[in-house]
């Protein structure tokens, strides 16, 4: 048959029959999917395309415009789930590039008070080996210092006693020098008391024969 010797309204008829199930179709795809739904989307687009085809041959505005309307819906919703994906991904991204933003922050933030508490622990350290250091050498100042006074005191003591010394030897030979004339003086009177003891024995022992004598010349 040709198309061109059918009047529109007939071919409008056959294509309003045939469509008929198409459309019933589309009613059940929008009853039980979601407007975003893939298969719905694809459905649409292709009856709206179909519409859009059969309109501008029919030069039928009311069904070219319903397909047209249908494809752009469909592509409508294809576009904003597209932009809706795109969100979505430039929100993960963001989301994850936050993330690892606020992890670099939190380990930055880490890493300097890990820093700090090792200043500070090098810091106490050093503190403490100072103090150590300067212990060390007040001890060994002290120690010098007791050493020092010992090998004075000690210098002192031998000194003292080597004056000491000197001072009795000094005190023993004055007292031999001045106990020397009195040594001469006490011999010579020993000496003198023995004669006169002598002497005084002698005249007694004289007496003594004189008296016998006496006694002897009246007793012939």
């Amino acid at each position: 048959m040709n198309l061109t010797t059918v009047p529109k309204s007939v071919l409008r008829l056959q294509y309003m029959i045939a469509r008929f199930p198409l459309g019933l179709i589309e009613q059940q795809l929008r009853f039980f999917l979601p407007t975003d739904a893939p298969p719905r989307l694809m459905y649409e687009r292709g009856l709206g395309m179909l519409d859009g085809i059969v309109g501008s041959v029919l030069d039928d505005q009311e069904i070219a415009m319903r397909g047209a309307l249908a494809t752009e819906r469909a592509d409508a919703v294809k576009r904003a789930e597209e932009l809706d994906a795109q969100a979505a991904a430039e929100k993960r991204a963001a989301d994850a590039e936050l993330r690892r933003t606020r992890e670099r922050a939190v380990a930055e933030q880490e890493a300097a008070r890990r820093a700090r508490e090792e200043e500070v622990q090098q810091a106490r350290e050093r503190a403490q080996e100072r103090a150590k250091q300067a212990e060390k050498e007040a001890e060994q100042k002290r120690a010098a210092e007791i050493a020092k006074a010992d090998q004075e005191a000690a210098a002192k003591r031998r000194a003292a006693e080597t004056a000491k010394k000197k001072e009795q030897e000094r005190i023993r030979k004055a007292e031999e020098e001045a106990a020397e004339p009195v040594k001469v003086s006490l011999k010579d009177a020993v000496a003198k008391q023995l004669e006169a003891k002598e002497a005084e024995e002698r005249a007694h022992d004289a007496g003594e024969v004189a008296e016998y004598e006496k006694i002897e010349h009246k007793n012939p």
